[in-house]
């Protein structure tokens, strides 16, 4: 009996550290699992981080020529950005803003789109998203954008939805809006060129020229290089039948960009006001 014992105690004592070694085994499979886990996942963030650098720097040199209306050249290296890392709402935009430059409408809605959806309260890629839609003749579509941007509290340039909106109105000829939206813009920035140049242009539209003109001069005051402000301050001196300063505001055009379609314009209407002398 007492070797009986003795050969329980020993096969049990076998099994206790087979079992220990089992679990010492176990522990340092996991253990050994943990490590590489912890490794990739600081292999992986620090290769993301490299990716991201990367891509940032391919995006402002994007912006550079961007900034140069180089839209070509901006193009190719938001794309070589993209192929990097795309979930970047800043390059999204950026890609909007360039095919908005070659006139693929489409394809900066798209972009812009994208952008919005990586980072929903991200006011200037909606803005232009408006701005696109603008651009493709869907003015209610682009309205929505415009007056949700325009709730933003923290979008620091709201006069560019308020004009914009402006400028979506007048081109349904809802004048009255149009005008609205241009003086709500005018009070958050007084020189807004593109808020002036609008509100003159509505008050053309509405026969209202005595209110044109002293927009349209208070325009060409802080602008005075913008030819496009004299276009359409010499058609409001032309309907009040002031063929004078019209003259002289057409041929301020041709001074300022010769050659240009709106200078031949401009020359055209300047001969027909001579012509009625």
């Amino acid at each position: 009996m007492c070797q009986d014992h003795n050969d329980r105690m020993a096969v049990e004592i076998s099994l206790i550290k087979l079992f220990e070694v089992k679990q010492m085994k176990t522990r340092r499979l996991g253990w050994t699992v943990f490590v590489l886990f912890v490794f990739c996942v600081v292999s992986c963030t620090a290769n993301l981080e490299v990716r991201k650098k990367q891509e940032e720097a391919s995006r402002n040199l994007g912006e550079a020529y961007l900034g140069q209306r180089d839209y070509t050249s901006a193009l190719r290296e938001f794309l070589k950005a993209e192929t990097i890392y795309s979930d970047d709402p800043y390059l999204q935009n950026d890609l909007g803003l360039a095919y908005m430059g070659k006139k693929k409408f489409d394809l900066a809605v798209k972009h812009f789109k994208k952008a919005i959806e990586i980072k929903p309260n991200y006011a200037p890629a909606m803005n232009n998203l408006g701005t696109a839609y603008l651009a493709k003749k869907e003015w209610d579509t682009a309205i929505a954008y415009f007056k949700e941007v325009s709730k933003n509290l923290l979008y620091t340039t709201p006069h560019f939805p308020l004009s914009n909106l402006g400028w979506a109105y007048y081109n349904k000829k809802d004048y009255t809006l149009a005008e609205k939206f241009y003086l709500d813009a005018l009070k958050i920035e007084s020189k807004f060129i593109n808020a002036l140049l609008g509100l003159g242009q509505t008050y053309i539209a509405m026969g209202r020229i005595p209110e044109a003109v002293a927009t349209l001069k208070k325009a060409v005051n802080i602008y005075p290089r913008f030819a496009l402000l004299y276009f359409e301050l010499a058609k409001a001196y032309t309907i009040s039948r002031d063929y004078k300063k019209a003259l002289t505001a057409y041929n301020k055009i041709v001074e300022l960009v010769p050659e240009s379609p709106l200078a031949r314009e401009a020359a055209k209407e300047a001969k027909w006001i001579r012509s009625l002398r």
